[in-house]
């Protein structure tokens, strides 16, 4: 008789552990369900299924943390999983859309594309992006946010071109930008503005999905009223000088620690 290999009993803190990493992937079909409406040029869904994965994002990190999944399932790799799919919710898909949607004309389109997704590949490369305080280092290629910020506002085909050109040259540069949650300095403002963001770009949806059902169709800047596309670029300008400032008065925030 053979020798029988009883399989290994599946602990309940594995199981929950492994079901974080299960959140995680669940970024993965977002991630899909995002394609499908670029390809169709179905754009208030596209970012909603983005969103959808930023929320994911934000939340699976501390989770991980706080069941110590990390420790309790070593051979699994979060980190890697997380960044797998970052670089497409983050990068590849809103460099699709800018170039699907033709924004800056098609020559300038496909350049921006390949802006993002040929400097962010390099980003995520960088083992040393990170500072001990949980600062980036470099634009942290968060493309999915500036290019949600050019559908909504419009800014102009040579403006929103200098944009990515300025934010592609910036992920080299070692300027500092903030992780809203885990940068201990400013974070309940940081965090607020953060959320303040968010926020704007969910009633921007909302307004460009509101107009949809009432069949007046339309780009994203055509339906989104004025204070909330103000609302989203003051937001979004704070969010990317904040770690600069904090990095050139590094005192800034400290005695509320």
């Amino acid at each position: 008789m053979g020798i029988v290999i009883k399989p290994k009993k599946v602990t309940w803190p594995q199981a929950r552990a492994f079901s974080v990493h299960l959140l995680t992937a669940s970024g993965s079909f977002l991630a899909f369900l995002s394609v499908v409406a670029a390809s169709e040029e179905r754009w208030t869904a596209m970012f909603w299924w983005l969103g959808l994965a930023l929320f994911v994002d934000g939340i699976d990190g501390p989770i991980a943390r706080k069941l110590d999944v990390k420790e309790i399932l070593p051979t699994w790799s979060g980190e890697l999983l997380d960044n797998i799919i970052d670089y497409v919710t983050y990068v590849l898909i809103p460099a699709f859309a800018l170039y699907q949607r033709g924004l800056m004309g098609e020559g300038l389109s496909f350049l921006s594309g390949a802006i993002i997704v040929v400097s962010s590949a390099i980003y995520y490369a960088d083992t040393g992006m990170k500072t001990k305080e949980n600062f980036f280092k470099g634009f942290p290629v968060v493309w999915n946010m500036v290019v949600f910020t050019l559908f909504v506002i419009e800014p102009g085909e040579w403006i929103s071109f200098g944009i990515v050109v300025v934010a592609g040259i910036m992920t080299f540069v070692p300027m500092y930008f903030i992780h809203p949650v885990r940068v201990v300095r400013l974070r309940p403002i940081n965090l607020g503005i953060t959320l303040l963001w968010c926020a704007f770009g969910a009633l921007a949806l909302a307004q460009a999905a509101l107009a949809e059902w009432y069949s007046q169709i339309g780009m994203l800047a055509e339906n989104v009223s004025t204070i909330t596309k103000v609302g989203i670029a003051a937001t979004g300008i704070y969010l990317f000088c904040i770690g600069g400032i904090m990095q050139a008065f590094p005192k800034l925030g400290a005695a509320a620690r």
